[in-house]
């Protein structure tokens, strides 16, 4: 089979390959999936430079989600068939022809979404719903401020704060990308953060500021949203696409009687199985009533574009690689 191996960990993918290599074989309890479509994530592009806290060792086949369909079942595999469609994370990643899944990880592929919407659905929206409805416990009519809007993550907050009846703002440093926001999720208000959004948010909450913030972003955005956080309000920590780990001087958390919660959708399913496997049920149970958005697909041989679409911030949406193509 044909997939992209990391070989090297380099700066600018440079110790990544499309080779040929022999397709793996599912073990016991096992799945081997021909994949339709796999889910580029920022910790894949953190991964060829080892820069990931998950650290495969080398050589490995990058790519976390994938939907497609089933090859071959390992021993002892119950309750799938033999081209079956089905969605999950593999075991030997999704950036190839062929991967082996865990079978107690694979669940059937909703019939409202296509193979590359399902691939890029799992993380975006469970890292959503463990925010505002584990952490921030968000309430209808609040308002939440969306930061990084055009990402996969934040893209899936949008879409699902609204479903939980929020008032939702949506932020970005584009225009262009906040037209398509604005066109394809109705949000109630949209923020270019270019220059500056503390006034703005004040001025679309009635000075009150934003209940929930959710904040993939970091570095100067975090410091700029302590300013515009309403007084009992939560500030969600996803991560640090600006590349600067902001500080909080805790003087102000105390003034402004706001709460900063760090979130990690996947760490507390494993702190937490059984709320784990509820997040998951839960998020896969709206898959009918959200949009997950595609920006754009690519074959296997252009990987190098796929990634480019998300270290230049070019995406609204999921960006997915077709080995299929």
């Amino acid at each position: 089979m044909r997939a992209l191996i990391v070989e090297e960990l380099l700066p600018d993918y440079a110790g990544c390959a499309v080779r040929d290599v022999p397709t793996p074989q599912p073990r016991p309890g096992e799945v081997l999936i021909r994949t339709r479509a796999a889910a580029v994530n920022f910790p894949d592009l953190l991964q060829t430079r080892g820069e990931y806290q998950h650290k495969p060792p080398l050589p490995f086949i990058p790519g976390l989600e994938l939907a497609g369909e089933v090859a071959a079942l390992g021993e002892g595999v119950r309750g799938f068939s033999v081209g079956d469609a089905v969605v999950g994370g593999a075991r030997e990643g999704g950036f190839s022809e062929f991967a082996v899944a865990p079978a107690a990880g694979l669940r059937r592929k909703p019939d409202a979404l296509s193979f590359a919407q399902a691939a890029g659905y799992q993380v975006a929206y469970l890292t959503a719903y463990v925010a505002l409805v584990r952490r921030a416990q968000v309430r209808p009519g609040e308002w939440v401020l969306v930061h990084g809007a055009a990402g996969g993550v934040g893209l899936a907050c949008v879409d699902l704060a609204r479903h939980l009846g929020c008032k939702v703002i949506a932020a970005s440093a584009s225009d262009e990308k906040l037209a398509i926001i604005q066109r394809e999720y109705a949000p109630d208000a949209v923020v270019n953060v270019t220059g500056g959004f503390r006034e703005r948010v004040k001025e679309i909450t009635g000075g009150a500021g934003a209940d929930v913030i959710y904040d993939p972003v970091g570095g100067d955005v975090f410091d700029e949203s302590t300013r515009c956080i309403a007084f009992d309000g939560r500030l969600l920590v996803i991560g640090f696409t600006s590349g600067r780990l902001p500080t909080l001087p805790v003087n102000m958390a105390l003034i402004k009687g706001f709460s900063v919660m760090g979130v990690r959708a996947g760490e507390y399913g494993r702190r937490f199985p059984e709320k784990g496997r509820e997040n998951i049920e839960a998020v896969w149970a709206l898959a009918d009533k959200m949009k997950p958005r595609v920006h754009a697909e690519f074959p296997l041989d252009r990987w190098r574009e796929a990634f480019d679409t998300l270290a230049g911030r070019q995406v609204v949406g999921k960006t997915i690689i077709r080995p299929d193509l």
